[in-house]
């Protein structure tokens, strides 16, 4: 009988598990924060990063739009397919899936002083037609994956170890996620870092890239924070 109820408990507890758990793996630690979904910006540069909502320390310098993007009528090449050093470029977004619109906003912290390199990269915003843009997060979470760890080489023949790591971004959206980048260089004493943040919230794609630096910090992620803050602040 022990034998039995212990049998009988075990499956009424993993079917009471299955949509939970099947929900915690969907949305990883972002199901933490309560998301609803929210309408895109009818100006989609309405949904950038502005100075006064930027972090404190960081500027706003410059602000790109692209209203009917060219490239989107262009084949790209796959992200599936790509080289994974094509994975860090500024322009990986518009080159490898690029949207019908997109607008961007170059951003940066000045440095403080001592071991402190500052902070220096963008936001991008692109726009897909329905259904695209979750293609895309999925191309891009498969394409992180294959590229763990592989090889630069210069056009000097120096060869650069790197590496890709994928962690939740732990934002309010449909999907996202973290690129942890590392680059090191033969002889150096510690790899240079970057990371990209990239979150769907519907048909767009918000994406935080930072240059890389050799200190560790979590620049990027205020940065995308206040980003997605911002989207959905200018959709609601």
């Amino acid at each position: 009988m022990r034998t039995r109820h212990c049998a009988m408990a075990g499956i009424v507890l993993a079917v009471l598990c299955v949509p939970a758990c099947a929900a915690d793996r969907k949305a990883g630690p972002e199901a933490a924060a309560a998301f609803t979904p929210v309408p895109a910006p009818k100006n989609l540069r309405e949904g950038l990063l502005t100075q006064e909502r930027l972090p404190r320390g960081f500027r706003l310098k410059k602000v790109e739009v692209d209203p009917t993007s060219t490239a989107a009528s262009a084949t790209p090449v796959p992200i599936a397919s790509l080289r994974c050093d094509a994975l860090e470029v500024d322009s990986f977004m518009t080159t490898h899936a690029p949207p019908l619109e997109s607008v961007a906003a170059d951003l940066e912290r000045t440095p403080s002083g001592g071991e402190d390199g500052g902070w220096f990269g963008r936001e991008l915003l692109g726009r897909y037609a329905p259904g695209r843009a979750a293609e895309v997060m999925d191309a891009i979470r498969g394409a992180a994956k294959r590229c763990a760890s592989f090889t630069t080489t210069l056009t000097d023949g120096t060869k650069i170890r790197e590496t890709a790591s994928v962690t939740p971004a732990a934002v309010p959206a449909d999907d996202s996620l973290l690129i942890h980048f590392t680059s090191t260089s033969p002889g150096a004493s510690k790899p240079f870092e970057k990371v990209t943040g990239f979150v769907r919230q519907g048909d767009v794609v918000l994406v935080v890239q930072h240059s890389s630096s050799q200190r560790p910090s979590t620049d990027t992620q205020e940065v995308l924070a206040a980003a997605v803050k911002a989207y959905r602040s200018a959709g609601g």
